[in-house]
């Protein structure tokens, strides 16, 4: 059974499909990278000024990033896989940056913040590096079945 996938969308100017987030999840979830924790997924689209307070909150660290997640709770009744929180702003400045979509900064995000729910970290450079093949690795199963992020700006 697919998991539930709640998306948020609290950046104005910016609409992103709730289908096209589900797919995507649910393909990670069904590809063989990594084990996310069961229960549902929270997925927000939020910008500069509420990441900002969120990672000064959360982390002690009042800089701007592109991707924030929060793991959830295994309660048996409802577990909860966990929330991911995506900086629209920093995707579309990074995205101008690399010469491409919006679309495809904001897949990479999503891919980011679900492989950190599913255990991997970057803090260290070792970390960083299995972290980035494991981003390539999903994308390109990702880019294999077309599944996109569907955006409007």
């Amino acid at each position: 059974m697919a998991r539930e996938v709640q998306v948020g969308q609290r950046r104005r100017g910016v609409s992103v499909s709730p289908a096209s987030v589900e797919r995507v999840v649910h393909a990670l979830d069904r590809s063989r990278l990594r084990r996310c924790p069961a229960g549902s997924l929270s997925v927000a689209f939020i910008g500069d000024r509420e990441i900002a307070r969120l990672h000064a909150d959360f982390l002690d660290d009042p800089s701007v990033t592109d991707v924030i997640t929060f793991p959830g709770e295994p309660h048996p009744a409802e577990p909860f896989a966990g929330e991911i929180c995506i900086n629209v702003d920093q995707a579309r400045r990074a995205a101008r940056e690399h010469g491409q979509s919006l679309a495809e900064e904001l897949r990479l995000y999503l891919v980011h913040g679900w492989l950190h729910l599913a255990g991997l970290d970057d803090g260290t450079p070792r970390q960083v590096a299995a972290m980035r093949a494991a981003e390539r690795k999903a994308l390109t199963s990702l880019d294999r079945k077309g599944l996109w992020l569907r955006v409007k700006e």
